[in-house]
């Protein structure tokens, strides 16, 4: 994303977590807890918070950081707006081509170019945010590829059959242990994303690293090596198909509820309800996923067929 765009995302997801939390005028902003939170670097927080200071939300105070001026109460209204970009809009047309087929796994930047009509430096930012986002890599010779994904229907039920027999089991490991400050920040990043009047200013890179982030924190907590490097596997091969996913603004948060129903059962020490919650959360994700081309060399799509995965 661009870096005006990722500043006004990052101050409307700040008044979230502001909102969500109920602070109080004074509170000290930290922008290490917020990074943690959104899943950032302190850099971006700050120039987010710099926003808001521009807004009258925050004050800075020399040597000491942020600080919220209005109480929680007097910011729910205040909703920054989002700019559009030239370069946002190639990006996602880029992922959606992919997906469809429209464009082979290997492109040069003049092929891009002459195709969507785009100058270098719209084309270069682009580029280097769909790599930022390891969904492409540049060649050794010349030109961009995009990494291995799920790219048909076959390859994408394969991945759920698999993720449904090793996720839910893991929670029911002896060797299963959650970890309370974890589970505990997830809770609050879905939260926040919850709270979001607008998730369509919420880019798909946060969305897929909290969505990563929850399952590869269940996996770590079965205390299996093995198990957490197959859910890592699996992450990294979904990325590009899950970036387009989220434009289902709907399942975004229908997600963000089946995962924080999973994290109610985990702290309640109920880990059958928590397979059982993971295992209902695995199948929904899969039957409400989009079409994707059958071949991606030939651009033709797959049957509109809604197979029901086996729990």
């Amino acid at each position: 994303m661009p870096r005006s765009q990722t500043r006004h995302s990052l101050a409307n997801q700040i008044l979230d977590i502001v909102r969500n939390a109920r602070l109080e005028a004074g509170h000290h902003l930290r922008e290490q807890w917020l990074g943690d939170l959104l899943g950032v670097s302190r850099t971006p927080i700050r120039a987010a918070l710099d926003l808001l200071a521009e807004r009258g939300a925050v004050e800075t105070r020399k040597n000491q950081g942020f600080f919220l001026v209005q109480s929680f109460d007097a910011l729910q209204r205040l909703q920054v707006e989002v700019p559009s970009s030239a370069e946002q809009s190639l990006y996602k047309q880029l992922v959606r081509d992919r997906l469809a087929g429209k464009l082979p796994g290997s492109v040069t930047q003049s092929e891009i170019a002459k195709r969507y009509d785009v100058d270098r430096g719209v084309l270069m930012r682009a580029l280097s945010r769909l790599a930022e986002d390891n969904l492409v890599a540049r060649n050794k010779g010349h030109g961009w590829r995009f990494l291995p994904t799920l790219a048909t229907d076959v390859a994408l039920r394969n991945s759920y059959e698999f993720r449904l027999a090793i996720e839910p089991a893991g929670i029911l490991l002896d060797s299963f242990r959650p970890n309370p400050a974890v589970i505990e920040r997830c809770r609050l990043q879905h939260m926040v994303l919850l709270s979001n009047p607008d998730l369509g200013s919420v880019d798909s890179a946060q969305l897929f690293e909290t969505d990563v982030a929850f399952h590869e924190a269940l996996a770590e907590f079965s205390g299996n090596l093995f198990l957490l490097q197959a859910v890592q596997q699996q992450n990294r091969l979904r990325r590009l198909f899950e970036f387009w996913s989220y434009g289902n603004k709907r399942r975004v948060r229908d997600w963000c509820r089946e995962h924080l129903a999973i994290i109610d059962a985990l702290e309640a020490q109920d880990f059958t309800r928590a397979a059982n919650a993971m295992r209902e959360h695995l199948t929904n994700a899969y039957e409400e996923r989009p079409q994707i081309s059958a071949n991606a060399k030939s651009g033709k799509g797959s049957a509109n067929r809604k197979k029901t995965l086996r729990a």
